[in-house]
This record gives structure tokens, C-alpha cells and sequence, in this order.
């Protein structure tokens, strides 16, 4: 699934219009996809249906869902923010004919209505403004935001003035019951580029977009006020989006990327996984890295660790071999480099990185071990760090290795602050990739994946849960998985990081956010492959 800029999207729908299939059909659809959207989740027959109707298609879009949510047995009430003329507006004649109670915000004085029919209603529906959002939002949008957002916090009180005909007063709302928020193509102060939110927005319970998820849908602090995002198909032909690079993961692709299982196989068919990893500072990551790759189909996974962690890690991952190295205090020492060099060629993947530390000893056993002919590398934690100290290291690795830095690593690897990296993440991601010749694996809410030839995709997971020391351990062991198994680099990357991300969702809906540790993705990511393959 395409991601689409402001003006890829206005591009698309002039290209598809003049193609025959016409804005209004456009809006036809996605009105209509509203409605389903709403009726999917919510039973809304006698519920009050406040729609906040803007001047421009947005507001169209509003006025297609109000006659469909009327015919489904809603109480909808369309607030228009200006007059709409019913000669020429074909959507605002059906609603009038339909009978559907209009309300005019120029006619509202002190917004005593607009109050009463907020507090009121069951659904609100935010059909203000689209895709052509400028911020600041001011004037009489901004003051409409402030009435409705102050009244969705304030309890049911009797305005001095109220409309008393309107259908939607009977029957009242359930006490105490927060009203469904339901935003058409995003929320109105929503910057659809950039991201960037006006302080005056209301945070949608629901998220209906056409066509395509806009690149704001993804940044934040915009992509915090979606709710629930559904992207609704309006009939535009996909071939016009061939030429837009930037997409989002689905099940689909990923299927598409996992390697067969087949019925003869043994563990050599599903690779051989070489982990160097651990320390006596962080015992833990070796186990994370080691036990994602067992869970993730590697048919053998070694983890080549400090002698002095080696006991504690084995009690608790006893599927995996060991190669137990030379340490000093607890981290590997500089002569471990020549151990593990010979090992390389049994393995199809080698992952360096997690819980290494950088004492000085580390730091040379990595950079001699760089030296070497590798197999297939992900670097990942302090494998990066340590990249960070070395001179001229892109050259030091194989072409399209797998690097998967944190926003901190990357600064340090970019010399730039984390400011810097999180405000532009899908940019600095491309265009490290490309310069680097590796694939980038940027992690944090939506993950970008990115490869050397320009591709970029962004993971649809934003999970607080995930925000807890050792899940990218995790995903690290999940990514050098895939890679053991054959998957190119790009693929097991982004197959890696969706994988991690609906283990997190998965874990999320059984434990919530707060209570979540890394140990527990563990379990899930069996099931999360399997839901993938099941489709």
C-alpha cells in the first residue's frame, strides 16, 4: 500500500477524474465508506450523529456519510462552518430532501446549539477540512474546534439558548458515555505532510482516509490523533500511484517475503544463525537476540558469547548451541575475533551487536572480526555504537548488511543530533541507505525500513508498549532469522520488523502497554507468523 504526499494524492484523484471516474464518484465512495466504516464498529440506529461539515470536498465527503447514516437509522445533524447552496451542491440538495436537520455556525450565537448538540450526540464526525490544512487554524474554524473540543470534556449542562426541534435531542445520550469521535481523511488541524497537529484539534477515536494513508498519517505528533486508521478504496486506478516510492507494510507483502516450510525439511533447510552477543552488563540481550532467532524458523541458532554468561544464558535458552569466547571482566576479549572468524563459514547469517558493551577489548575483537569474509550481517545495538567510534566504517561491511539503529544510534552514526533524525525519519533513513550501500532499519513508532536503491516502507505499528529495554534485542534476533533462512536483506528486514510489530500488538491486547517486557514477544512471534501465513 502506496503512502502519499498532498500533492500525489491531488495528482491522483485530477488523473483519475479526467480518466471519467469523476470527483463526485470519488466522493460518492468515500462518504459511503464512512458510513460502512462506522456502522462496522457502531450499531447506529436511534444514535444522535453530530456532522461538522466544512466548506470544501471534505465537507462533501461529510454530507455523503450524514445520507447514508441517515438511511441506516441514525439521528444526523449537519453543522455547516459556512452556507452551501443546494443548487449547486448535489450532496447538500439529498440531505435537505432526506429531511436531515442543518445548523449554520454563522447563525449560532454564542454556540449555544453547537454545545448542546456536542454534548449530546453519540457519533461526532469531523468532516471540516482535508488534505488542504494550513497551519495555524483560525477565524471561525479555529473557534468551532475550541466550542466542540471544550464540549466533548465538559458534562451535559443545560445551555441558556437551545434549538429545541432538532431530532437529534431525543433520545439523550447514555450518561457518563464519551462520544465516537470519527475523522474523514484526518483530523481538522492535521498537517497532512509534516505531521504537525494545531493545538485545537480533536483526537479521533476512528480515522477514514481514501485511497491512499497520507505521509502525516505516520508523523507525529499527527499520527497520535487517528484512533483507529482505515484507508477506504474510492476507485482510483492503482496505476496511478506507480510512480509514488514510499509505502506501508501489509500482511500481503509479508506473506509474500516468509520462506516455504516444506513437509521434508530439516533443520539445515532453515538456515544456520550465528549470534555474537552478551555481556556481563547485559546477560539478557543474549538471551532476547538468541530465542527471537529460534522463534522466528532459524533451523539452528548459535550464540557465541563471554565464557562468563555462558551457564546463565544456557539454563534459560537450551534450544540453542554455544560458542562460548575469551572475556575480560565479563565482555569479550580482542582475541575472541580469531574464534569466531573461523565459525563464520558454517553460518547463513551473522548477527553482531546486542549487549556487546564497548569496553576497549570489544571494540577491537568487532573491528578485527570485520576484517573477515562475513556471511550475511545485521549489526544491531552496540555493534552500531561501535561502528559509530570507527573511521570509514560503511567500507568495512558487506554491501546491503542490515543495520538497525535506535534514533540515538543513528544520531551517533550520523554525526547529527536525535532531534535531527526524528524529524525527518523516511528522508534521513533513504538517504543514509543510499550512502551507506546497507539497508536501514530506523526503529521507534512506525519503523522505517529502507535499502540502498531508493525503496523505502514504513511499518504500521505504534505500540508504547515496545518503549521497554530489550525489544529491539528482539527484533534484532527476529531480522538475522529471516536472513539465516535466505530472505534478502530488504525483505528480512521489513518481514523482521512486522513480525516484532504484531507480536507487540498481540502482547499489547493481552498484558496493555505499561506491564509489557521484551520476554513476552517471544511467545507471540509463532503466532504472529502464523497469522500472516494463515491469510
Amino acid at each position: 500500500m502506496k503512502i502519499v504526499t498532498v500533492d500525489e494524492m491531488r495528482r491522483i484523484e485530477a488523473a483519475s477524474d479526467a480518466a471519467g471516474h469523476s470527483y463526485a464518484a470519488m466522493m460518492e465512495q468515500a462518504g459511503r465508506a464512512v458510513m460502512k466504516a462506522i456502522t462496522a464498529r457502531q450499531d447506529v440506529q436511534d444514535l444522535r450523529t453530530l456532522i461538522l461539515v466544512g466548506p470544501g470536498n471534505n465537507g462533501g465527503d461529510g454530507l455523503v456519510a450524514a445520507h447514508y447514516l441517515a438511511d441506516a437509522g441514525a439521528h444526523v445533524t449537519c453543522y455547516f462552518l459556512k452556507p452551501r447552496d443546494p443548487a449547486q451542491d448535489q450532496n447538500f440538495y439529498r440531505i435537505k430532501e432526506r429531511g436531515i436537520d442543518t445548523l449554520l455556525a454563522t447563525e449560532d450565537r454564542d454556540w449555544a446549539n453547537l454545545r448542546l448538540l456536542v454534548q449530546e450526540s453519540d457519533i461526532v464526525i469531523d468532516a471540516l477540512l482535508g488534505t488542504g490544512t494550513s497551519l495555524p487554524l483560525r477565524g471561525t474554524l479555529a473557534e468551532v474546534l475550541d466550542v466542540v473540543k471544550h464540549s466533548l470534556e465538559t458534562p451535559n449542562q443545560p445551555p441558556r439558548e437551545v434549538l429545541t426541534s432538532l431530532a437529534i435531542l431525543t433520545p439523550r445520550r447514555t450518561k457518563g458515555k464519551e462520544a465516537f469521535i470519527v475523522a474523514v481523511d484526518g483530523p481538522t488541524g492535521l498537517e497532512y505532510d509534516s505531521g504537525a497537529l494545531d493545538e485545537r484539534t480533536i483526537l479521533a477515536s476512528l480515522t477514514v482516509t481514501f485511497a491512499y494513508p497520507k505521509v502525516g498519517h505516520f508523523r507525529f505528533p499527527g499520527a497520535g490523533a487517528l484512533g483507529e486508521l482505515i484507508v477506504a478504496d474510492i476507485g482510483t486506478d492503482p496505476a496511478l500511484a506507480n510512480n509514488v516510492m514510499l509505502e506501508v507494510v501489509t500482511p500481503e507483502m509479508v506473506h509474500s517475503w516468509l520462506p516455504s516450510r516444506p513437509p521434508d525439511a530439516h533443520k539445515g533447510t532453515f538456515g544456520k544463525a550465528l549470534i555474537v552477543t552478551g555481556s556481563i552488563a547485559y546477560t539478557g540481550a543474549a538471551y532476547l537476540a538468541g530465542a527471537a532467532a529460534t522463534r522466528a524458523g532459524t533451523g539452528l541458532v548459535t550464540l557465541a558469547l563471554p565464557e562468563a554468561i555462558h551457564t546463565a544464558v544456557a539454563s534459560h535458552l537450551v534450544e540453542a548451541t554455544y560458542l562460548p569466547l575469551p572475556d575480560e571482566m565479563g565482555f569479550i576479549a580482542a582475541k575472541a575475533a580469531q574464534i569466531v572468524a573461523d565459525q563464520l563459514t558454517s553460518y547463513s547469517a551473522l548477527l553482531l551487536g546486542p549487549g556487546l558493551g564497548q569496553e576497549s577489548g570489544t571494540q577491537a575483537f568487532v573491528k578485527t572480526l570485520l576484517n573477515n569474509q562475513l556471511p550475511p550481517l545485521t549489526i544491531d545495538a552496540d555493534g552500531l555504537n561501535i561502528l559509530a567510534q570507527m573511521e570509514d566504517w560503511p567500507k568495512r561491511l558487506p554491501p546491503k548488511s542490515i543495520l538497525t539503529p535506535h534514533p540515538g544510534e543513528m544520531a551517533r552514526l550520523t554525526k547529527c543530533s536525535t532531534k535531527d533524525v526524528q524529524s525527518n525519519r523516511v528522508a534521513i533513513a533513504r538517504a543514509q541507505a543510499a550512502a551507506w550501500r546497507q539497508v536501514v532499519v530506523l526503529k521507534g513508532a512506525h519503523t522505517v525500513v529502507a535499502a540502498p536503491d531508493g525503496r523505502v516502507i514504513i511499518e504500521p505499528f505504534s505500540n508504547p508498549g515496545l518503549a521497554t529495554a530489550g525489544t529491539g534485542d528482539v527484533l534484532a534476533g527476529t531480522i538475522v532469522a529471516l536472513r539465516a533462512q535466505g530472505v534478502n536483506a530488504f525483505e528480512s528486514a521489513a518481514a523482521g520488523a512486522y513480525l516484532h510489530g504484531l507480536a507487540g500488538e498481540l502482547t499489547r491486547r493481552e498484558k496493555g502497554t505499561a506491564g509489557m517486557v521484551a520476554g513476552d514477544l517471544l511467545a507471540h512471534l509463532a503466532t504472529a507468523w502464523q497469522r500472516i501465513t494463515d491469510q
